[in-house]
């Protein structure tokens, strides 16, 4: 293995090639090869993008396709024959059925644009400057949305205050549930308390990068009710755990929630290749003027055709009802890794194929994650000091090789645990 040009030459920031210390050359749905020959699971999925896997086959045939006919590939925002089939793609087989007539907005393609977005959106629909953010939230690196991010070690990177957000405690958090959120109201309503109401609460239905804390749809309401009742706008931040990682489309389906703004990115462009986009109720659309929010990216050709041909995945319900069957033999194996430590507090949570354990303690769940890439799995920690063991893996992979990297992972919790 050949990494000289990496040290020499790549930035100190590169991170995840430090857990992954390969050089990795092709992958195929699930499985990815690096240089010295050795075949790997990816149980990561390029933190949650490659919902349809590595190199999608119907995918991969569009995009080569679209390529050879010089189709175009970057647009801005100008018209494209392969952002209309998007366009009305999505709403044929995501909206519509949904009762939904959100307008798409298209901008820079990462998700943590798409939050920018939303947050310019709402204030500029409110007229307000704060915004309700939530304990072990993620929702980006730039600033408007890292000051919504709850992670101190990404938030001292900023190297300026974060501002504009109140912060109040997930349903899973202490302090958290319907007695924090009727606290908050309460405190709204006194004109004494010194609190003015927010622009938006923006909230994640689960809260993948800080921990994989689900909220219940209780909860949800009624952070929806508190937002429409002083004004607020009710924004959901779907971008990792949307596009049918949860075995639905959007993480709350069958909730009969109704936001004002979603934001979507990761999965939406389907192979890999970068898009985001926002769902805004049009009422509040019509604020944007022309040109008010850009992106130089924001009209991917390649991630349209791509994004295109995923959605075909959705048009029944096999790959969602694989996704519900796969994401319960996850969740019953990691189960019982957590039973058998029941007393040293483990715990699994998740839904569909977003399933997690929460070992407690961070180093350790370093340990697994080198262990498991040594025999040949790739995972990655989250939450609070990383004790949170994530398993995000294809929504399409094989049964037999989700079995294999159970197994592995199995395997790798009784090697460290023994050696601990």
């Amino acid at each position: 293995m050949n990494n000289e040009a990496f040290e020499q030459w790549e930035s100190a920031i590169r991170g995840y090639c430090r857990a992954y210390p390969t050089v990795f050359t092709s992958a195929k749905n699930a499985r990815m090869h690096d240089e010295d020959g050795r075949s790997y699971l990816d149980f990561f999925a390029g933190a949650g993008v490659l919902n349809f896997g590595h190199n999608d086959e119907r995918m991969k045939r569009a995009m080569i396709e679209f390529l050879e006919r010089d189709g175009v590939a970057h647009s801005l925002d100008t018209h494209t024959d392969v952002k209309r089939d998007f366009i009305e793609r999505f709403a044929e087989v995501v909206l519509e059925p949904r009762g939904m007539d959100h307008k798409m907005q298209f901008m820079g393609p990462t998700g943590t644009n798409a939050v920018e977005a939303a947050l310019k959106l709402a204030r500029k629909v409110t007229g307000r400057p704060h915004v309700v953010g939530f304990s072990h939230g993620f929702h980006g690196m730039t600033l408007g949305s890292l000051a919504l991010t709850a992670n101190d070690v990404f938030r001292q990177a900023a190297g300026v205050p974060l501002e504009h957000v109140v912060r109040l405690p997930f349903e899973t958090a202490a302090g958290g549930g319907l007695k924090g959120l009727e606290s908050y109201r309460a405190a709204l309503e006194d004109s004494s308390s010194g609190l003015l109401p927010p622009a938006a609460f923006v909230v994640e239905v689960i809260q993948a990068e800080g921990g994989v804390n689900v909220a219940s749809p209780e909860w949800l309401h009624a952070v929806q009710d508190l937002a429409r009742d002083v004004g607020a706008l009710f924004i959901i931040d779907d971008i990792q755990a949307g596009c049918g990682r949860t075995g639905s489309y959007f993480s709350f389906d069958g909730m009969d929630l109704d936001p004002d703004i979603v934001t979507l990115a990761k999965g939406i462009g389907g192979f890999g290749t970068p898009l985001a986009m926002n769902l805004n109720k049009p009422e509040h659309d019509e604020h944007w003027s022309p040109g008010e929010h850009t992106g130089t990216f924001r009209g991917q050709g390649l991630s349209f055709v791509a994004g295109t041909e995923a959605l075909s995945y959705f048009t029944d319900d096999t790959l969602m009802n694989q996704v519900a069957e796969k994401g319960e033999i996850m969740r019953q194996r990691l189960r019982s890794l957590a039973d058998a430590r029941a007393d040293h507090g483990w715990d699994v949570r998740g839904r569909g194929m977003m399933q997690a354990v929460d070992v407690v303690d961070g180093a350790y769940a370093k340990d697994v994650q080198r262990e498991c890439f040594e025999r040949g799995l790739l995972i990655g920690p989250c939450g609070t000091g990383g004790r949170v063991i994530k398993l995000i893996p294809p929504l399409t992979i094989p049964e037999d090789e989700l079995t294999e990297g159970l197994d592995i992972l199995e395997a790798a919790i009784d090697a460290t645990w023994s050696a601990s």
